[in-house]
C-alpha cells in the first residue's frame, strides 16, 4: 500500500480493490496497525416488528427486553487472572522505584524498564479482550435484526463522581458499548433511539405503568403494588422498548 509521505507499506493482509481513504497507522505498544476506510453498499436487511430495549449497567453489561443478557466480562476468571498480574508488577516497580531514589529523584534502571514494558502488554491484553467482548456482545444484539434499538442518554461524567462505582464503570466501558450499538445500527438500518435522562425506566413497573419512587439501587428485584415481581434491569429493558420518541412538528 502506497502512503503518502511513508511510501510503500506491506501489509499481512491483501488489500481490496475497492478505493480506500483516509489511512492511519497507530501502535499498541506491541504491534504496528495500518486501518484505512473504503465505501461499501449497506447490506439489506429485512427487520422484525421487535422493538429493543437495552439496560447497561455494572453487575450485567447489558439487559435486553427480550431476556438476552450479556455478562460483565471483568468477572471471568482470564480477566481477573490479568489483573492479579498486573498489581504484582505494579507493586514489584513500586518498591523498584524507592530502592533506586537518588533525594527526591527517581532512577529508572533496565529492570524497571523490563517491567514496565510487561505492565504495557498486560493493559494491552486486558483493553483486547474488553473490546473483543464488547464487538461480540453488540454484533450479537444487531445481528437479531430488531426495526429500532432503545438506550438511556448515558451521563458517564456523573456517573464516574460515584467514588465506590467509578472504576468498575470505567471497566465496563460503557460508552464504547453504545458507541458500537450506534453505528451497527446504522449499518444495518436500524433506527436508534436515545431514550430521555428523565425517563423512569428503572423505576415503573412494565406490568401497570404505576411508578415506585422509593426504589433503591440495591434492590436487584422489582416488586410492585399489583403483585408483579421482575429483574430490575429487565424491567428497566422492556420499558425502554416501549419508549415512544415525540416529535414536536
Amino acid at each position: 500500500m502506497l502512503i503518502e509521505k511513508v511510501g510503500w507499506v506491506v501489509t499481512s493482509e491483501l488489500i481490496s480493490d475497492e478505493k480506500y481513504y483516509n489511512p492511519r497507522i497507530s501502535n499498541d505498544g506491541k504491534y504496528w496497525y495500518i486501518s484505512v476506510g473504503i465505501e461499501e453498499l449497506k447490506p439489506t436487511v429485512e427487520h422484525t416488528n421487535v422493538s429493543l430495549g437495552i439496560d447497561i449497567g455494572i453487575k450485567k453489561l447489558a439487559v435486553c427486553s427480550d431476556g438476552t443478557k450479556k455478562n460483565n466480562i471483568n468477572k471471568t476468571d482470564t480477566v481477573k487472572s490479568v489483573e492479579k498480574r498486573l498489581r504484582r508488577l505494579q507493586r514489584r516497580v513500586s518498591r523498584k522505584y524507592e530502592m533506586n531514589k537518588e533525594g527526591n529523584r527517581f532512577v529508572k534502571t533496565s529492570n524497571i524498564i523490563k517491567i514496565e514494558k510487561k505492565m504495557q502488554h498486560l493493559h494491552r491484553r486486558l483493553k483486547n479482550i474488553r473490546l473483543n467482548h464488547l464487538h461480540q456482545s453488540t454484533s450479537e444484539i444487531v445481528k437479531t435484526k430488531p426495526y429500532r434499538i432503545i438506550m438511556e442518554i448515558l451521563n458517564i461524567k456523573g456517573m464516574m463522581m460515584n467514588k465506590h462505582l467509578s472504576k468498575a464503570i470505567a471497566k465496563q466501558c460503557l460508552f464504547k458499548f453504545k458507541r458500537q450499538i450506534q453505528y451497527k445500527c446504522e449499518k444495518y438500518g436500524i433506527e436508534f433511539v436515545e431514550a430521555d435522562i428523565w425517563y423512569p425506566s428503572s423505576k415503573m413497573c412494565s406490568s401497570c405503568g404505576k411508578l415506585k419512587k422509593n426504589l433503591k439501587l440495591s434492590d436487584r428485584l422489582y416488586k410492585c403494588e399489583c403483585g408483579h415481581e421482575i429483574d430490575r434491569d429487565l424491567n428497566a429493558a422492556i420499558n425502554l422498548s416501549r419508549y415512544k420518541l415525540v416529535t414536536v412538528t
